[in-house]
């Protein structure tokens, strides 16, 4: 499908536009002539009070801008007043550090967020709202725990840590929504991706440290793999998935079919940058997954999709933004 002709003058709301999936997503349906509204934290009773830390250049380009917390019942209305034909929900509380000391506020942004976005596209009588053609709502990888083979679909959700909880609940809410009220759900579930401007998880934790020369920190014995998707696949992945019929109520895996090991990435980060760091090992983390990989033959099977950029392609992409960034 060509990209370009599907999204072009649709009006696109991105929850989330601002983060790191969703600054990229944003930049990529403007550049295909998408009417992209922005969805991101802030306080509109204060007057729209926002902060577009990734994506400032784009506020000339961006329809308009709904500066809220998901989580709160204001969103719900405001998504109403925007009236898009397609939603992105990206926005979420996506740290897992964090919902180990305020489960709280994880679960109210993660469950609570996907519930104002769904209940903003029923009307009165608990049917479809008629602007709304597609809800792209964004699971997680962490919703399976761990398992032993590459994970597809059909696996059970063992979800390890209350983030990978709160990511279930969403997903399977989601999915009650399009069961129930005939809401034109779409779920991606996302394996680890990584690129310009992620600030957390392995990848640009190990790259700014590489940079800087200093001692890269790996919990445990660095022997726990993920399958890292670069940024530029994962995006192709979520507009497929807003504009390709097959995607209807279906929930499908993306990512690229390989693990790699932590202290094996730490390695190729030194390695590429040509760092003098050194690994250093830490106490294993609380609810550690031991292995994420991705089966995603249904991804290939339904829309043809498949990574493309390789590990070492995308580290090295990553480092030279990394780079750049720093002067």
């Amino acid at each position: 499908m060509n990209f370009e002709d599907f999204y072009k003058d649709k009006g696109v709301l991105v929850t989330g536009a601002d983060g790191f999936m969703g600054s990229h997503l944003t930049e990529r349906l403007i550049s295909y002539g998408a009417k992209v509204s922005a969805l991101v934290i802030g306080n509109s009773v204060l007057g729209n009070v926002y902060n577009l830390r990734n994506i400032p250049h784009l506020i000339p380009k961006l329809n308009s801008i709904i500066a809220v917390d998901v989580g709160n019942l204001d969103a719900m209305e405001l998504i109403k007043k925007n009236k898009p034909e397609i939603i992105f929900h990206l926005a979420a509380e996506a740290y897992v550090n964090k919902s180990f000391t305020q489960p709280r506020e994880v679960i109210r942004t993660n469950v609570d967020g996907t519930l104002n976005v769904l209940q903003a596209c029923l009307d009165e009588h608990l049917k479809p709202v008629d602007w709304i053609k597609r809800i792209v709502c964004t699971s997680s990888s962490e919703i399976y725990g761990h398992h032993d083979e590459p994970i597809d679909e059909s696996f059970e959700l063992y979800p390890s840590s209350p983030y990978g909880a709160s990511k279930a609940a969403a997903d399977r809410l989601a999915f009650s929504y399009y069961n129930t009220f005939a809401l034109p759900i779409a779920i991606i579930r996302p394996f680890n991706t990584y690129g310009p401007r992620h600030t957390y998880d392995a990848p640009p934790k190990f790259i700014s440290l590489a940079l800087d020369n200093k001692d890269i920190t790996i919990y445990g014995d660095g022997k726990q793999t993920r399958d890292l998707t670069y940024v530029d696949d994962m995006i192709n992945a979520f507009l497929v998935m807003g504009s390709h019929q097959k995607a209807l109520g279906e929930a499908v895996n993306f990512g690229t079919g390989n693990d790699v090991a932590i202290i094996d990435l730490a390695k190729n980060i030194i390695e590429i940058s040509k760092s003098k760091s050194k690994i250093v090992h830490l106490p294993p983390r609380l609810s550690e997954v031991k292995r994420l990989c991705c089966n995603p033959s249904k991804a290939e099977k339904l829309f043809g999709w498949k990574a493309k950029i390789s590990i070492e392609e995308g580290l090295r992409k990553n480092i030279e933004y990394a780079k750049k960034q720093r002067g």
